[in-house]
């Protein structure tokens, strides 16, 4: 069954949260991008968020760094590579409008890492405006579907490798957010055309 009819409804009131490891920059498996070397955007990534900026209320990333947590970085270290990402994004007219991030430790008792939704509640409370039933969650994990579902939103999950029996958390599947943002479009565009 298609889920991807919501498309039709987003507007300028809607609110986007992003994951940022592999979707925003690429993942490094099983490590943790600890230093500016070692980031890189995905590709599309920041043309993405560039057309993505009009269509969206306020466009949030959410990330869980457990690297603090487990010393491997610090928070200054993190918050280098936002300010270079949010530099980077701004420099081609696109726009972040905050960051949120855990650096709590995997199976640790936390209220702020994802799947919890700590994170999603501080955007409410900082953006009271924010409306979960029109706000969409774009990442590549299950914790970032279940984190956007826990809140009531829609879900779009970033990866080629499939959910298994996780596939009912996404309402959306695609290879990347630049194909995101593509499908997103098109639903404009035959929206406008009605």
């Amino acid at each position: 069954m298609d889920k991807s009819h919501f498309l039709y409804r987003v507007d300028p009131s809607w609110t986007l949260f992003l994951d940022r490891d592999g979707v925003i920059n690429q993942k490094i498996d099983y490590g943790y991008v600890r230093n500016l070397s070692e980031f890189e955007f995905e590709k599309g990534a920041i043309e993405a968020i560039y057309r993505l900026t009009d269509l969206f209320f306020k466009i949030i990333v959410v990330t869980n760094q457990q690297g603090i947590g487990k010393e491997i970085m610090t928070h200054d270290d993190l918050g280098k590579i936002h300010q270079y990402m949010i530099y980077e994004i701004e420099n081609a007219y696109g726009r972040i409008d905050q960051i949120y991030y855990s650096a709590d430790i995997e199976n640790m008792e936390s209220y702020s890492r994802k799947p919890s939704p700590g994170m999603a509640y501080q955007a409410k409370k900082d953006f009271p405006e924010i409306d979960f039933e029109k706000s969409i969650m774009v990442g590549d994990s299950v914790t970032d579907l279940v984190f956007g579902k826990t809140v009531g939103m829609k879900t779009v999950y970033i990866g080629n490798s499939g959910l298994g029996v996780n596939n009912k958390l996404a309402d959306v599947i695609c290879g990347s957010l630049s194909q995101f943002e593509k499908l997103l479009y098109s639903y404009q565009y035959a929206r406008k055309a009605i």
